[in-house]
């Protein structure tokens, strides 16, 4: 009987071999690559990335990094800065016309009045609660900061004087976004819970993940509802009639083994998803249905950050120096 039946014990194991790559291999690839490969001359883990005005921008990053491009963001050129800490991992850049700011570990921040000819910086309080995580630029001398465990910080000074938003922090978190309109959400560094936090309010407010998966990351939609990645290629939106409330979840590619690490809007309805192993994903009409990039899955990095200053400026950050800028003109005379 053993004889007979492990034939076709065999048999169906290729046949559910196939279904499954024939599983993997149903999204469709995307009909042009508008992304350009840039490599850096660096090979720091780049962290953020920011412009003054569609030329002029720059990159911070791991080793006391900061970068400099003048052509749009072909080319990037390494600027020294003066710090006595070599290994400063400097986290995240903002610019308000001509003012910028920029803070790392540990305990660093630097202001600039000149569009970054020059940098000063700042000292800051050691009862800091963690690590300054992000930073935004809002305007003269005013500009929002947060740490590594969620406290919010806001200047109106220039960076003499801070003002705490949150009577507490909330705790050790994975990733942290502020929304145009001043709220914050930041994901725990488990993932296991994520919290809110909107001007006006004195504390944050925890919400429990509304599945088993674990969550990635966390953002805000152009219309004020959210997004969500959870492990496993997870996608959740919230509905758009009912902010509290979340719909289906979507896996753009099935059986996918690598994770979902960034996700970003083009416009309302074009999103674009970044992940592992060279993953990049795209949808065009608000998430129902997606291509993958195929022309960009090849090269050696993750890709755990994606930026659109507008519809036209954007850049998806990789590791070992690797960014790609959105050129869909290139890709259209290609």
């Amino acid at each position: 009987m053993d004889s007979i039946l492990k034939p076709w014990k065999l048999i169906l194991t290729l046949l559910a071999v196939v279904a499954l790559c024939v599983g993997c291999a149903k999204i469709p690839s995307t009909s042009v690559n508008p992304w350009s490969v840039i490599q850096l001359p660096t090979k720091a883990n780049i962290q953020d990335i920011t412009f003054t005005n569609p030329n002029h921008g720059w990159i911070v990053g791991s080793n006391a990094t900061l970068l400099e491009t003048t052509d749009g963001g072909k080319t990037w050129q390494q600027y020294l800065l003066n710090l006595d800490e070599e290994k400063a991992l400097l986290t995240s850049v903002s610019f308000s016309g001509r003012e910028g700011w920029i803070v790392g570990k540990p305990s660093i921040l630097l202001h600039t009045e000149d569009e970054g000819q020059t940098w000063t910086r700042i000292p800051l309080s050691s009862k800091l609660p963690g690590a300054p995580s992000t930073i935004v630029a809002l305007g003269p001398k005013t500009a929002e900061m947060t740490t590594d465990v969620g406290a919010i910080y806001r200047t109106t000074d220039g960076g003499k004087n801070w003002k705490a938003m949150v009577q507490e922090a909330v705790g050790v978190v994975r990733n942290i976004e502020r929304s145009p309109t001043g709220g914050y959400i930041a994901v725990s560094a488990k993932g296991n819970f994520y919290s809110t936090w909107f001007p006006g309010m004195n504390a944050w407010e925890p919400h429990n993940r509304n599945s088993s998966r674990r969550v990635q990351n966390m953002g805000f939609k152009p219309n004020g509802g959210l997004w969500m990645l959870a492990r496993g290629g997870q996608v959740q939106f919230t509905n758009p009639e009912n902010p509290q409330e979340w719909l289906e979840p979507i896996y753009p590619e099935q059986a996918a083994s690598w994770g979902l690490l960034d996700l970003a809007y083009r416009t309302p309805e074009e999103i674009w998803v970044a992940g592992g192993s060279g993953s990049l994903l795209c949808s065009f009409d608000g998430g129902k249905t997606w291509e993958k990039d195929r022309a960009v899955e090849d090269l050696p990095t993750n890709f755990y950050k994606i930026v659109f200053f507008s519809p036209e400026h954007g850049f998806v950050i990789g590791q070992e120096g690797i960014i790609l800028k959105y050129e869909p003109q290139a890709a259209a005379t290609a």
